[in-house]
């Protein structure tokens, strides 16, 4: 099975040596890797093109923001899973691709997420938070479940039948388009116990309390626009669901990336 992973940047130099590193450093053999970069003003492009022997390709869109420069990626995609990972993430290890095509291939599922780390923004070896994930059981959305979205992957066949990033729900657009496949459109899952993805703190949906409350109010009329019923309490359990991982056993990474 061929895996396509799609990273945007803008103007994300200090970071996205990091994430291209992770990917091609992964021992799975059959990665195409894509690389979307939404006019950077900084350096980004400089170190991206250092890769481009190893990148499979790097392309331009014109002030597309993060899921308009994401669709560009995932329709250029030519794998039989398609992954996101952003710039400012990385995998935690080097067999997370190959663990993740086996239990596609042992499964049968239409898509499958496992467990991540939020590190600190500058010290990516101090674990901030711990998301621990679980299996999908119907109707968990409306409880304010979801998987972790930077460790989703998921079939192409899947965005196109059921379709990409709505550009229009800024930065709820990815909580949208997984609920629509798993609770609308009754995609099947399979979820690994493992930590799949290490993420960044200070992402843009967290970054200041107004992005806080948009993002939680577009999640919520992401229920609305694929004609599911939730509450208006939803607003509230969404974020309340999180708590607890601020509070699991905290420990370090055993070292930074490399780059």
């Amino acid at each position: 099975m061929k895996v396509s992973i799609i990273t945007t940047t803008y103007n994300t130099g200090k970071t996205v040596g990091d994430t291209i590193e992770s990917v091609l450093g992964q021992t799975y053999p059959d990665i195409e890797y894509i690389i979307v970069d939404d006019r950077s003003t900084d350096d980004t492009l400089d170190i991206v093109n250092k890769y481009s022997d190893r990148v499979t390709k790097i392309v331009a869109a014109e002030h597309s923001g993060i899921f308009g420069a994401l669709n560009v990626g995932v329709r250029l995609a030519t794998g039989d899973i398609v992954a996101i990972l952003n710039s400012d993430d990385f995998y935690m290890t080097n067999d997370v691709i190959e663990t993740v095509v086996n239990r596609f291939k042992e499964s049968g599922a239409d898509c499958v997420w496992g467990d991540m780390i939020v590190v600190d923004k500058k010290d990516t070896t101090k674990i901030v938070r711990t998301w621990k994930s679980c299996a999908y059981v119907d109707g968990a959305y409306r409880k304010g479940w979801h998987p972790p979205h930077p460790t989703f992957f998921v079939k192409r066949s899947m965005y196109e039948k059921y379709g990409y990033f709505r550009t229009d729900l800024w930065t709820s657009a990815d909580y949208e388009l997984v609920l629509r496949f798993l609770e609308k459109y009754k995609i099947t899952s399979s979820y690994i116990p493992k930590v799949l993805t290490v993420m960044r703190n200070g992402g843009s949906s967290t970054k200041s309390l107004f992005n806080w409350v948009r993002g939680n109010i577009g999640s919520y009329r992401a229920f609305r626009l694929n004609g599911l019923p939730v509450s208006p309490l939803f607003i509230f359990r969404k974020p309340l669901s999180k708590v607890r991982q601020f509070f699991r056993r905290r420990s370090r990474l055993p070292q930074a990336p490399i780059v």
